[in-house]
C-alpha cells in the first residue's frame, strides 16, 4: 500500500488492528469456566484443543511481528515449531496463566511493531516462498489466522458444554429444546438431499464428547 496515502493507509491499519484486538479476546473468553482438563484435552482426531489454540496464536505473532521486521520477541522463541506441531499443545508442566501471559504478552510486542511502523514497513519471512513482504501483509496473515483459529475455538467449547458467542456480553442462552429441533431439522434435510439413502443414529451423532 502506498505511503503517499497517508489517510487511507491509517484507516486501513487502524481497522485489521481493532479487528485482531477483538478476536485475541474472544479466543481467550473460549478459557473462561473450563476445568484444566477441558482447556487442554483432545477434541478432534488431529488433537486440537483450546488452550493449544492460544499458545500457537501467541507463538504466531511473536514471530510475525517479531523477527520478520527485525523487531525480536524478548523471550528466547527457539526454532518455528508449527511444522510439527509442538506448539499446538500444552505440556502438563506449562499453566494455563503462563500461555495466557505469553500470549498477552506477544499482542504487546506486536502492538508496538504496528504502532510504531508504518503500514507499508519492509519485512522479511523467511520461511515463506516470497518472502519480501510488508506490515500489511502480516496484519492481514495474521488477523486470519486468529480468526480462523478463533472459530475452531467457538466449535470446540460448543461441544464441551453446549456456550456459544463471540463474547461475554453477546454470550446466547442455551435453549435445548430449540437446539434439538433445530438440529434434527438440519438432520432431515441432510437426509433427503441424500435420497433417504443416510439413516443417522441419532443418539450416537449428539452424543457428547466426553466428561467435561
Amino acid at each position: 500500500m502506498p505511503s503517499s496515502c497517508p489517510v487511507t493507509d491509517d484507516l486501513a491499519k487502524n481497522h485489521l488492528h481493532g479487528q485482531l484486538r477483538r478476536t485475541r479476546q474472544a479466543l481467550v473468553w473460549k478459557l473462561d469456566g473450563l476445568s484444566e482438563y477441558d482447556v487442554r484435552r483432545p477434541l478432534t482426531a488431529t488433537g486440537t484443543n483450546l488452550l493449544g489454540l492460544v499458545k500457537h496464536l501467541a507463538t504466531v505473532e511473536a514471530w510475525y511481528f517479531g523477527e520478520v521486521f527485525g523487531r525480536s520477541f524478548p523471550v528466547p522463541l527457539g526454532r518455528w515449531q508449527d511444522a510439527d506441531g509442538s506448539d499446538l499443545w500444552v505440556t502438563p508442566d506449562e499453566t494455563r496463566e503462563q500461555i495466557i501471559d505469553f500470549y498477552q504478552r506477544a499482542w504487546g510486542h506486536a502492538d508496538a511493531t504496528i504502532n510504531e511502523l508504518p503500514i507499508d514497513a519492509p519485512g522479511h519471512v523467511p520461511w515463506w516462498s516470497r518472502p519480501d513482504v510488508k506490515l500489511f501483509n502480516i496484519m492481514v496473515h495474521v488477523l486470519q489466522e486468529t480468526a480462523r483459529h478463533a472459530g475452531q475455538a467457538d466449535i470446540l467449547r460448543e461441544q464441551i458444554d453446549g456456550r456459544t458467542g463471540v463474547a461475554a456480553e453477546h454470550e446466547q442462552q442455551i435453549d435445548t429444546a430449540a437446539r434439538d429441533a433445530h438440529r434434527a431439522k438440519v438432520e432431515r434435510a441432510a437426509q433427503e438431499a441424500a435420497g433417504g439413502s443416510h439413516h443417522a443414529d441419532q443418539s450416537d451423532t449428539h452424543r457428547a464428547v466426553g466428561p467435561s
